[in-house]
């Protein structure tokens, strides 16, 4: 039996571990990226474990998140990061170069390799035949130092694509027909492998559209073979020599086949506030929009930029709309300056914001209240635009291109004008200039650390008996956002005691306070949550916050893969109900038993909660590896490397 490109490249990396699905792997990891946002806490993480350098093949701290520097705290964390990378050899990426998966993709990222990082769009690295994997920090931090990175060894479904996108239907499109296929829940433990004649007809950048947004349906990664389009792109980056051919073995086998013609999908949009949601733009039309946010790691690349400036080449955008422009790299901006794209933009009324995240996580941008938003970005959780009220929209380039002349959602094709085709170019413009690269001389840099740095927490070893309240009960869909909030509290992410303050913000603000009381009482805080929790980013500090106010167990319908893992990570057991009508049975506020959970989680199997409120007993499960259980055990991954 052949294999497909996805075993490939496990097979090649695997260390520990059987490759049959549903066994825990061990892998090893060729590079790592982080971003600012989680990368500080990575770091932090990387030293209190004591690793000295790093044995990847090459690990990228990318600063693209909190380029806003209100108040000292970001240039603080900025200087933070740049020290680090120059004492332990980690490429550091300057604020203004770019988002880390448009630059990854562009100057690093390699076919048939593996990349591990601290944000959940690492998969667009797929795009260019890598498989990327979005984790925790500390995983991350663990990779950098030589460790392996675990998973529960995939599903692979192959997507086989067929025909060909119209005029005006784009790889967005492509990707929000997907997620209305497998949805935003239960794909946990699978990888999406595209496949079939319709591959050759998309370009590297339109392939990592898709892979990026395979995030939001919460499979591990998706990929694409690396092919003819593949060598293009790497040639034109002045990577030809880090091409690869990777295809899939004629008898490959596969767990589930998606057939997908592109010659029927139409424009698509997900509407508020779940990139699911997904509604015909033709079905939106006449909508009307107050705000358009062209941008993010998902569409911000060279062709769909100047897709834009064509569309809005010698226009005026609506009185009623306004418009923001973020390149997705230096690389891409400078070739809009210089092609003379970025004055069409400008003329055009756009306003061009650097090459960031920005609007993606609420840093910028915020619509007006109750606002319709379109935006190229990949999600659209309730509140994360930083207007909570605000109903945002997700679509491709040129649906948000017509909505700004218009001032309403419109089905592109109806604006009555050639579709503007746009060749990949043969050169792109190559500067690393903004790249500090390590040099054995820089080992001796003085590590930055400014007053809102602090250590890694760390937890206790789990106890004998867990006792306590069930502190919140939430419903389904559960995100990390919603956990976490991003936008202005991202500053506080090196200073966990500051940060935790805010954890449930917008769900209940009186969590924390709540939570804090019961510290050094020996009580234990619960959680109760329905399907799919811990949807989106990656952000650990979403259980490391959770951690520091005395959460031990979170009791759900369904995890999604990264949460759940840093969960563990944290030393937090993420439980799951064996009835999941049993959910009913919880109410806020009720006082929660387990005892003897040290044995019980120990030897797996059924956990059994009391609900000493209701005298109800709630049968549970902890689905967890003997490499996990030892790591709730012990209190945290944290505490595992430092009894090593």
């Amino acid at each position: 039996m052949g294999q497909n490109i996805i075993q490939k490249i496990l097979k090649a990396h695997l260390k520990e571990g059987e490759l049959v699905v549903g066994n825990e792997i061990g892998m090893r990891i060729d590079q790592t990226l982080t971003q600012d946002a989680t990368g500080t806490m990575a770091y932090l993480q990387f030293e209190a474990m004591g690793l000295s350098e790093v044995k990847t093949d090459i690990s990228v701290s990318y600063v693209d998140h909190n380029t806003v520097q209100v108040g000292f705290e970001n240039a603080d964390d900025h200087a933070y990061l740049q020290s680090v990378a120059a004492k332990y050899g980690i490429v550091f990426s300057r604020p203004g170069n770019g988002i880390c998966h448009q630059v990854h993709l562009e100057r690093f990222g390699k076919p048939g390799t593996t990349l591990l990082g601290s944000d959940s769009h690492t998969p667009t690295g797929g795009g260019i035949g890598q498989i990327a994997i979005g984790a925790g920090g500390i995983d991350v931090a663990v990779a950098m130092g030589g460790g392996l990175f675990y998973l529960i060894a995939p599903k692979v479904y192959k997507v086989n694509l067929t025909g060909e996108l119209k005029p005006w239907v784009t790889a967005k499109d492509v990707v929000l027909k997907m997620l209305e296929i497998l949805t935003t829940k239960g794909n946990v433990g699978v990888m999406l492998e595209y496949a079939g004649p319709g591959v050759t007809t998309l370009t590297v950048p339109e392939r990592a559209t898709i892979t990026n947004m395979g995030a939001e349906m919460g499979v591990t990664a998706s990929i694409f073979p690396s092919d003819g389009e593949t060598k293009k792109f790497l040639r034109s980056q002045g990577r030809e020599n880090d091409w690869i051919e990777l295809v899939a073995d004629d008898d490959a086998s596969y767990d589930r086949v998606i057939d997908l013609n592109l010659s029927e999908i139409e424009p698509l949009a997900a509407c508020p506030h779940s990139p699911g949601n997904i509604k015909k733009v033709s079905e939106l039309s006449g909508l009307k929009v107050g705000q358009v946010c062209v941008g993010s790691c998902t569409n911000s690349s060279y062709k769909d930029l100047v897709t834009v400036a064509k569309i809005l080449k010698g226009k005026k955008i609506n009185p009623a709309t306004s418009l923001g422009i973020a390149p997705g790299s230096r690389q891409v901006l400078a070739m809009l300056a210089r092609e003379g794209y970025l004055s069409d933009l400008i003329d055009s009324g756009a306003r061009i914001l650097e090459s960031t995240c920005g609007f993606c996580i609420g840093n910028s941008l915020s619509p007006g209240s109750g606002a319709v938003s379109i935006r190229t970005v990949n999600r659209n959780f309730e509140g994360r635009s930083g207007t909570k009220d605000a109903q945002v929209y997700l679509t491709s380039c040129e649906v948000a291109a017509a909505a700004a002349l218009t001032g309403e959602f419109t089905d592109p094709r109806k604006l009555g004008v050639e579709y503007p085709r746009v060749n990949l170019p043969e050169r792109y413009l190559v500067d690393d200039g903004m790249f500090i690269f390590p040099k054995g001389a820089l080992r001796e840099t003085k590590i930055m650390r400014g007053p809102n740095i602090g250590e890694p927490p760390r937890n206790e070893r789990l106890p004998e008996k867990l006792s306590g309240e069930a502190m919140l009960k939430v419903g389904d869909k559960i995100t990390t956002d919603h956990i976490m909030p991003a936008g202005p509290r991202l500053k506080y992410r090196s200073n966990v005691q500051k940060y935790a303050t805010f954890v449930f913000e917008n769900v209940d603000s009186t969590f924390p306070d709540r939570c804090m009381k019961s510290k050094g009482t020996g009580r234990h805080n619960f959680i109760v949550a329905g399907e799919s929790y811990g949807q989106g980013s990656s952000r650990e500090h979403a259980a490391l916050c959770p951690m520091y106010l005395g959460v031990k167990a979170v009791l759900a319908k369904s995890f999604e893969r990264i949460h759940a893992a840093n969960l563990v990570n944290f030393g937090i057991i993420p439980l799951t109900f064996e009835n999941p009508a049993d959910y009913d049975v919880i109410n806020q506020g009720d006082e929660l038993e387990i005892a003897d959970v040290r044995d019980l989680v120990a030897k797996g199997g059924t956990i059994n909660l009391s609900d000493k409120t209701t005298g109800k007993t709630i049968a549970c499960r902890a689905e967890l590896s003997e490499r996990q259980r030892g790591m709730v055990l012990a209190g945290g991954l944290l505490n595992c490397a430092n009894e090593r």
